[in-house]
């Protein structure tokens, strides 16, 4: 059993607490009231952020101590929105959140993964006609390892899960956002996700 801190309590991380606690997990989800989000951090072994990407850098940095020496898994992806309220462009162009969040933490070990399906594959990956991917990016090898278990939790087979390396490579997993408005647009909100098939 692993003590987890969620940050953020909207549908994401709702599906997150909900399917970490059925797995064994002690959840503990944080919502936007001050101090609050401050005091999950400090008491959990790992943390995830499942706050809006737009403002994620800002409130994370604002932890930068609470955070210290543990493992944050970033799920967020962070753009600007279009009219339509879907996503519209990468606000980190030519690098990501993931990477951004590193710099501001440096002594916590980021890892970026499950931001590049419906957030109900997320916790559901076998429900999908076809085998999804999900896609693991930090610089500490130890850290990307107790992600993948955690995934194996939540129902990830382990050759679904790619290990790309470093935190550089979130850049490539945060561009796949781009598709999901156009997936959606061509057919409809339905529980999808990036796979790459051999």
């Amino acid at each position: 059993m692993t003590n987890i801190g969620i940050l953020g309590n909207g549908r994401v991380g709702g599906n997150l607490a909900a399917a970490l606690t059925r797995a064994g997990h002690h959840v503990s989800v944080a919502d936007s009231a001050p101090g609050v989000a401050a005091g999950v951090a400090r008491v959990v072994d790992l943390v995830i952020n499942a706050t809006p990407g737009a403002g994620s850098l800002e409130r994370l940095s604002a932890l930068r101590e609470e955070l210290r020496g543990k493992i944050l898994i970033d799920v967020s992806n962070a753009t600007t929105d279009g009219p339509d309220g879907m996503p519209a462009d990468l606000i980190y162009p030519g690098s990501s959140l993931a990477e951004h969040l590193q710099e501001a933490l440096p002594g916590t070990h980021v890892v970026k993964t499950l931001n590049t399906m419906l957030f109900t594959v997320m916790t559901s990956p076998t429900t999908l006609t076809q085998p999804p991917t999900a896609f693991l990016s930090g610089d500490d090898p130890q850290a990307r390892q107790v992600v993948r278990e955690l995934l194996g939790d939540l129902g990830w087979r382990d050759d679904w899960i790619t290990d790309l390396g470093g935190i550089e490579t979130a850049r490539a997993a945060e561009a796949a956002i781009l598709f999901v408005p156009h997936v959606i647009r061509s057919t409809g909100v339905t529980p999808f996700a990036i796979s790459i098939t051999r």
